[in-house]
């Protein structure tokens, strides 16, 4: 993943290599579930202080670079 993303980390050392935001160990897959089930940005920001606005929309965008770079066909249940 190239360096344009500046919320973003991946340390083998922090929750075994996942993505976490920086300066946390708050998993960006976590946050990225919660708005997929209905959470509002606001609600996040509620129970994660220590993250902003711009970091969860950097959130959104990291898996849309993940995606975009995915080479395999992701199957989607009918």
């Amino acid at each position: 993943m190239e360096q344009r993303f500046k919320w973003i980390v991946v340390d083998p050392n922090v929750c075994h290599g996942k993505p976490v935001f920086k300066g946390t160990r708050i998993l960006v897959s976590d946050v990225l579930e919660m708005l997929s089930v209905g959470m509002s940005i606001e609600d996040v920001l509620r129970g994660y202080p220590q993250l902003s606005r711009e970091m969860i929309y950097e959130a959104l965008g990291f898996a849309a670079e993940l995606l975009r770079r995915e080479r395999s066909v992701i199957p989607i249940p009918a």
